[in-house]
């Protein structure tokens, strides 16, 4: 007559009821007759109590204190009203009163990492001489470190980034498509690419979406995202690189000026985030135990700043550079702070990027040469989106090319795309695993990938 509960709806309305739960044991606590474990589903967990008694004997107590942490076991019994409050617990109102127990499949004994130190606070166990787990460790035995509360949480809050992106654009009118990853040739004209071998010859792995993104826009599509993964052959070993990530990527045809693109990706950004404050409350808080953060903060409308300005930001906090060079990761970071500060927000877009420090295929403005119709967005003062205004026309295409010193044979394809009538159009790529990262204020993109790939992991 039991029925199979999850521990995240066991409180106190399912007092005196009769169940049925199927989960890991987290830990074990022999003590006298009884025996008090810990079982875990996901993040939420549940005291449950092995008492001598009409239905356990001393041979059960005992046998329930000698499973092994981490084991699957589906446990029948009667959720009672906790006698005080299981200060180690997400249900802290019940525990559940064991009649059987069954071990579905056993852990081996000696586990690589305890779950208990992988979700300590890095400070606290400086302060206190306990175990921390280092982030090595950590992607060395993914399985294990993907089990703690705050790995779940990160986990399921980044799914919900990728919901709520789908479920904006569509609402907006916007088409998802699927593109191919295997090309034959460099889709941002680059030498950062994967050579794979296909067949008889070389093909490679897609930096980017992008020509069949706007090859879509060509054919009349209008609106259009995909998500899917993005591989960067760049050896950069830093907190926010990786040589493979997902990319939510949006194009966008439009009828008078580029800032309608840039207004409708800032706006579906801006929906994420609300998004996730209504929705992922819980996972936001879980994460912030471990690693403890000011909430994101963002404006609506989003403000704008044009990079000249941004420039002038810098320039007055004492940093010496010119009007055409690019922003370095510290000079970003730096900005992002005087942002904050000026405007409290930790998401703004820059625009008008100069002309000289973009890719072959950016847009000039009109009114000023040295100028594009390019745009950066960013989260806690570092980028997560560069889209700009694409240029549509095949000769201009072809002049800023060969002004970029670029083989016109490796993009043929590319500009004849346009040679059949294409409209003027803009987009951008953002890295997931960056949003969830900035969104959470963590410190690095692994631990927002799932099983990250960089120049120096392959695996798991």
């Amino acid at each position: 007559d039991r029925v199979l509960v999850r521990i995240k709806d066991l409180t106190l309305e399912k007092a005196d009821q009769e169940v049925w739960v199927r989960g890991r044991i987290h830990t074990s606590r022999a003590k006298g007759k009884q025996c008090f474990l810990v079982l875990r589903q996901q993040h939420f967990n549940l005291q449950a109590l092995v008492a001598v008694g009409q239905h356990a004997s001393k041979q059960m107590v005992k046998f329930a204190a000698n499973i092994t942490k981490e084991s699957i076991v589906d446990v029948e019994g009667v959720v009672r009203k906790a006698f005080q409050k299981v200060g180690g617990c997400t249900q802290q109102d019940v525990e559940l009163h064991v009649q059987r127990i069954y071990v579905i499949s056993s852990a081996e004994p000696r586990l690589p990492l305890q779950l208990d130190d992988a979700v300590r606070p890095e400070v606290e166990g400086d302060e206190d001489g306990r175990a921390t787990v280092n982030q090595d460790t950590r992607l060395d035995n993914r399985i294990i470190d993907l089990r703690t509360s705050t790995s779940q949480a990160i986990f399921c809050l980044q799914s919900g980034i990728c919901q709520l992106f789908r479920e904006t654009l569509i609402r907006k009118g916007f088409v998802e498509i699927q593109t191919p990853k295997i090309i034959s040739a460099a889709s941002e004209g680059g030498a950062n690419v994967f050579t794979v071998s296909y067949f008889k010859t070389s093909a490679y792995l897609a930096q980017s979406p992008q020509l069949y993104k706007q090859m879509c826009i060509c054919a009349d599509f209008d609106k259009v995202f995909c998500v899917g993964p993005v591989f960067r052959a760049e050896d950069s070993n830093t907190h926010r690189h990786l040589t493979e990530f997902v990319g939510l990527d949006i194009e966008m045809a439009f009828n008078y000026h580029y800032h309608e693109v840039v207004d409708e990706i800032a706006d579906t950004l801006v929906q994420i985030f609300k998004g996730l404050q209504e929705r992922f409350q819980p996972e936001i808080q879980t994460v912030g135990k471990q690693f403890p953060c000011e909430p994101f903060k963002f404006l609506e409308p989003t403000l704008r700043l044009e990079y000249r300005e941004g420039v002038a930001m810098l320039r007055e906090a004492g940093v010496e550079m010119g009007d055409e060079e690019d922003l370095s990761t510290p000079n970003e970071k730096l900005l992002g702070r005087l942002v904050k500060e000026k405007y409290d927000t930790d998401f703004y877009i820059l625009d008008k990027y100069p002309l000289a420090v973009r890719p072959f295929y950016t847009m000039p403005d009109p009114a000023n040469p040295k100028t594009s119709n390019s745009y950066d967005m960013f989260m806690r003062g570092e980028e997560i989106l560069s889209g700009a205004q694409r240029i549509h026309d095949p000769q201009l295409l072809t002049e800023r090319a060969k002004h970029h010193g670029i083989d016109l044979e490796k993009i043929k394809a590319y500009i004849d795309s346009f040679r059949f009538g294409a409209p003027p159009h803009a987009g951008g790529g953002i890295g997931l695993e960056r949003v969830t990262m900035l969104y959470l204020g963590l410190h690095n993109v692994r631990q927002t990938s799932m099983f990250p790939r960089d120049p120096k992991r392959l695996t798991p």
